[in-house]
C-alpha cells in the first residue's frame, strides 16, 4: 500500500493508464538524469510498473530510499515538468 503522502504523479490513485504511463517514464527520465547510477533500482522499477502496477509499491519505497539530496532533486524537477504541463 502506497502512504497517502506518496500519492502523487504516477503513484496517484485512480489515473487514466495512458497518463500513469506518460507520467512513469517523466519521472524515469528525471531520475537517470539528476541521479545516474544511485537511481538504477528505481528506474528499473519504474520501467517495470509501466506494465505492471505491481511494481509501483516497490519503486515508490526505491524513491524513498534515496539520499536526500537526490529526492529532493528529483522531487523538485518533476515537479516543475508537471506544473508546466
Amino acid at each position: 500500500m502506497i502512504p497517502a503522502a506518496d500519492r502523487w504523479g504516477p503513484f496517484a490513485d485512480r489515473i487514466d493508464p495512458a497518463e500513469r504511463l506518460a507520467r512513469l517514464r517523466g519521472l524515469r527520465a528525471t531520475a537517470r538524469l539528476l541521479a545516474g547510477p544511485r537511481a538504477a533500482d528505481l528506474c528499473r522499477l519504474l520501467a517495470r510498473a509501466e506494465a505492471d502496477v505491481s511494481a509501483l509499491e516497490p519503486a515508490c519505497r526505491a524513491l524513498n530510499a534515496l539520499p536526500a539530496n537526490d529526492r529532493r532533486q528529483i522531487w523538485a524537477a518533476y515537479a516543475a515538468l508537471a506544473r508546466a504541463a
